[in-house]
């Protein structure tokens, strides 16, 4: 008789936990800081800009759903131009700490592990550079979830110029870039449905660093 192979969980979880505990995308002066993408003035104020602009866009104000919020840092300045903000994030002491440090009517923190658990519901999905951490297993886990939601801004950092998309990693710290890879959901194994792409945002990095993109799916 075989005996069943039992599954290697996921090991997402405890790398996050691991990134904040270890300060592996650097540190400021509390114990949770998301890297320099979710701080630098050049990267974050364009995001903030784009994503306000496409939200005054609408006929009112809608339900944002942020998963992967890491420290808030960017989250914050967008709570104001929602009817409610979900924010998510798979760390449980980083959603603790964003509870007792942002507190507004409309704003609500849930830790989940988004390939494994539903997700909450909303009009929009935030996704802001999470997927290109994580393995190509979780990522199609993920996929068929964003159908609820009417639109998804998506935000990738991936190689400048042609590549090929979704090369497979280990869910942890780093990304597809050092294999000239990056994530694009339309493109085989995720195939993505959606009705309408419209590219908000390409942020260019230093020289060979890549590039930091945008996106807006408008679902089916």
């Amino acid at each position: 008789m075989k005996q069943k192979k039992t599954k290697t969980p996921w090991p997402t979880k405890k790398a996050m936990e691991q990134v904040y505990q270890m300060n592996l995308w650097g540190k400021n002066n509390t114990n949770f800081y998301s890297g320099e993408g979710s701080h630098l003035p050049e990267i974050v104020n364009p995001y903030v800009d784009v994503l306000k602009m496409f939200l005054a866009s609408l006929k009112e104000k809608i339900t944002l759903c942020d998963f992967g919020c890491g420290d808030f840092n960017v989250g914050n300045q967008l709570v104001k131009y929602a009817s409610k903000y979900i924010a998510v994030d798979i760390v449980k002491d980083l959603i603790q700490f964003n509870k007792e440090h942002f507190k507004q009517d409309n704003l609500e923190f849930h830790c989940l592990d988004i390939a494994k658990e539903n997700l909450p519901a909303g009009d929009c999905a935030i996704i802001r550079q999470v997927l290109q951490h994580l393995s190509n297993a979780e990522i199609k886990s993920i996929v068929p979830k964003l159908r609820a939601f009417k639109y998804v801004v998506l935000t990738e950092h991936v190689p400048e110029g042609n590549f090929t998309p979704n090369i497979d990693i280990i869910s942890g710290q780093g990304i597809r870039l050092k294999k000239k890879s990056g994530v694009n959901l339309l493109a085989p194994p995720f195939n993505l449905k959606v009705k309408e792409e419209t590219q908000l945002l390409s942020f260019k990095l230093e020289q060979g660093k890549g590039v930091v993109n945008t996106v807006l799916y408008k679902m089916f």
